[in-house]
């Protein structure tokens, strides 16, 4: 197919044409237009001028960023939005000029569009400081509080000199960490466990150094069964703050409940001597206990939960946990013949010497026999016996006859069985019966001990359970 002389010359004057229009929009845009004096009041002075890095100051267009910047603090948002236009169809790489487009968008709080701008300006320097700081001041704008911090954190990391912004971040985190307890104190409170922990983990992110958080996170683990963890908050509370009592008891009742008795008196103990008022007299006495026991023979620790309490684990039981009623009581000579090698000798020999538990009329004290409750009446009547001597209204306690169906006055146990019984240390099971032929399991006897020990520290005796 040939092309017509006309047809041709009209190709070549639409070409022609076109080009010259192309030109004609270059040379537009790189006219210079007047730029305006550096303002000795800034229109803007929160904004970061975006400098132009060494590696780009000889690229085509950079000069214009001056321009465009000047134009800006006089608020020409126009002028200032063309210079960085033409900057970057010079200079396509001219990543400050990008920056300058956002603050202009800025500016004129388009903070979507100032948002990209910045973002593309970080793409070609991702710690570009101009662009991190007016990134964090459009999401500000915006109501991204923690995102804007974020950048603002990120720019401080670059240029810790830059003042102003570090006490703007400084009040920022303050407000953000003070919405975000509030947060978490209401998701705690509304048992929304997982969102409270999540909250005080982005406060401690805030605010990393305080005692108050890590105790509060500590808080919330606990109640969410998770003992590790809260035990690591607290711990990390107190090493925050040494004096926080709260965090001790907290602490303490932790370690207390996995079985760690000397760890928990000790932060009972510490509490206690911060905050007198917290009363914690009779945890750190019971702890204490714990703790002592703890050092004891394991032997002594399986008594607590045999299910058939011996002898020898009675004298035990009697030595360990009613010491000062033993001190107490007079002493006589007596020879044992079987017990020397038994893990409960030591109390042994102190209740044989009491008359508390007697031994066998062939001098042996059969350690390994079991226990029933008939047994364990006799005993304890003899404890009661001692402290109802010093103790008129235990002694009036004693006088009482409640009514038994299963002991009758002819029984042999009949005044042990009365005895415990009036005292309220031994309750009546299956009704009115005390079943004198059941077995005691370690569990029962320190139930007795324990209503025992406490007949003997109070003048007003114990009501019955």
């Amino acid at each position: 197919m040939s092309t017509e002389p006309w047809q041709l010359s009209g190709w070549r004057v639409r070409s022609v044409s076109a080009l010259l229009v192309a030109l004609t929009l270059v040379a537009g845009c790189a006219t210079r237009r007047t730029a305006p004096p550096t303002p000795t009041t800034l229109a803007h002075p929160e904004f970061i001028f975006p400098t132009v890095p060494a590696s780009l100051a000889a690229a085509p267009g950079a000069s214009r960023v001056d321009v465009g910047w000047r134009y800006l603090q006089v608020n020409d948002l126009k002028n200032a939005d063309l210079e960085f236009g033409v900057a970057l169809k010079l200079g396509p790489t001219l990543y400050p000029a990008r920056a300058g487009q956002g603050y202009v968008a800025l500016a004129r709080r388009d903070y979507s569009a100032a948002l990209k701008a910045f973002d593309a300006a970080l793409q070609g320097d991702a710690s570009y400081v101009p662009a991190l700081v007016g990134k964090g001041q459009a999401l500000l704008a915006d109501e991204k509080t923690d995102l804007a911090l974020a950048a603002f954190e990120r720019a401080l990391i670059v240029d810790p000199s830059l003042t102003d912004l570090n006490r703007r971040v400084e009040v920022l985190r303050f407000r953000n960490v003070q919405d975000v307890i509030e947060a978490a104190q209401t998701a705690a409170k509304n048992g929304r466990l997982d969102d409270a922990r999540r909250a005080y983990e982005r406060a401690i992110s805030l605010s990393p150094d305080s005692a108050f958080l890590h105790r509060e996170l500590g808080q919330v683990e606990r109640r969410a069964g998770n003992t590790d963890q809260a035990l690591e908050r607290l711990r990390r509370a107190l090493e925050l703050d040494a004096n926080d009592a709260t965090a001790l008891v907290e602490t303490g009742e932790l370690l207390e409940a996995r079985g760690d008795a000397a760890g928990a008196e000790d932060a009972y103990r510490k509490a206690a001597a911060i905050d007198p008022g917290l009363n914690l007299a009779s945890r750190i006495a019971a702890t204490a206990e714990r703790a002592r026991e703890s050092r004891l023979p394991p032997e002594f620790r399986a008594v607590l939960t045999t299910p058939q309490l011996t002898r020898g684990d009675l004298a035990a039981l009697i030595g360990v946990r009613l010491e000062d009623v033993i001190r107490r009581a007079p002493t006589r000579q007596v020879v044992v013949t079987d017990t020397q090698r038994h893990w409960a000798a030591q109390w042994i020999t102190e209740t044989t010497s009491t008359g508390i538990i007697e031994p066998f009329e062939n001098h042996t004290f059969q350690p390994r026999t079991n226990v029933r409750r008939g047994d364990l009446a006799t005993v304890v009547s003899r404890l009661v016996a001692l402290i109802a001597e010093s103790n008129p209204s235990v002694k009036e306690r004693l006088s009482q006859r409640p009514t038994i169906a299963d002991v009758p006055p002819r029984h042999l146990q009949y005044d042990a069985v009365m005895s415990v019984v009036a005292a309220g240390v031994m309750p009546l099971v299956e009704g009115d019966r005390f079943v004198v032929s059941r077995q005691v399991s370690g569990e029962e006897a320190v139930e007795v001990i324990d209503r025992v020990r406490v007949l003997a520290t109070t003048t007003l005796g114990v009501s019955r359970q």
